[in-house]
């Protein structure tokens, strides 16, 4: 009878820890102290994405590269001048890094928009990519850096817009070819079909040597908009600032095609043909962002 009860007993306790155990993995019953969640925090959108904006004469992409998600576009272009002004794309790339790096810095209202290379072709013939490179990369052949200055058509782009534009243009002293019209280069015509699609704020563009910001102009005087934010860049780098390109005459720009369309833009020109002058340039960078924040 002992024997009966005790087993009686051990089966009976052996069913309860089964049925606790059952029901710990179930998960209907033991419920097990919950980790303590973090506290989500808003972390401003760094990268809205790229786009290809179009294709250069040989073929390579020319990319379009999105910060901040706002309705205002302020849009910065490096490499119109493809290899033969190499710091230009390299100070776009010390942007686009900035900007990865310091979201916060972009206000709420405004997307930034950098076009590191507009002349792919150039710049590769000059440094062997049109991606990212370093300085060890450029070509020490004179020769070879000139020639980067134009697109495999051998037009020079920043001649190839329509503001004065002639076939035949003029670079120091120097004769270069314009096109064979305005926009006859796919480069500048990928160029002219993103601003008339998204409508930018206003454009940086960066040139090399002459150490100025520089503002556009197309016969229809400077913008208001484009003295406000050449004197803003102006002030805030060091640079001067000039209302007029007057070293020689020139035909089928860029910036002066955009004044032509009532789109503020400025030349930033970097002092040397190597050096980025990066802290100038992010100050008039830095003046430009909050310029434009509401």
């Amino acid at each position: 009878m002992k024997k009966t009860i005790i087993i009686l007993i051990i089966v009976i306790l052996v069913g309860i820890g089964a049925y606790f155990l059952i029901k710990g993995f179930s998960g209907e019953e033991v419920i097990p102290e919950a980790s303590p969640t973090p506290t989500p925090t808003a972390t401003p959108q760094a990268n809205a994405g790229q786009t290809v904006i179009g294709k250069s004469v040989a073929n390579r992409d020319i990319i379009a590269y999105h910060y901040g998600t706002g309705n205002t576009e302020l849009l910065f272009i490096g490499g119109s001048h493809g290899g033969y002004e190499w710091n230009t794309v390299l100070v776009a790339h010390e942007l686009m890094d900035y900007l990865k790096a310091n979201p916060s810095i972009i206000p709420k209202n405004v997307k930034v928009t950098v076009i590191p290379v507009l002349n792919p072709d150039g710049l590769s013939k000059v440094v062997g990519t049109a991606d990212r490179f370093s300085k060890s990369d450029v070509s020490t052949s004179e020769a070879t850096v000139i020639s980067g200055r134009f697109n495999d058509n051998n037009v020079d782009l920043n001649r190839n817009f329509d503001c004065d534009w002639k076939a035949s243009g003029v670079w120091q002293d120097r004769t270069v070819s314009g096109g064979t019209k305005a926009f006859s280069e796919p480069e500048s015509l990928a160029l002219k079909t993103y601003v008339e699609k998204s409508k930018p704020e206003a454009v940086v563009a960066w040139y090399s040597s002459a150490g100025g910001v520089f503002a556009s102009n197309c016969h229809n005087g400077i913008l208001a908009d484009t003295r406000t934010l050449l004197n803003t860049f102006a002030k805030a780098s060091g640079y001067r600032a000039y209302e007029s390109y007057d070293f020689y005459k020139i035909t089928g720009d860029m910036v002066n095609w955009l004044a032509k369309n009532n789109i503020p833009a400025i030349s930033v020109l970097l002092t040397t043909h190597e050096d980025t002058e990066w802290t100038k340039n992010k100050a008039g960078i830095d003046a430009v962002l909050k310029q434009y924040a509401e």
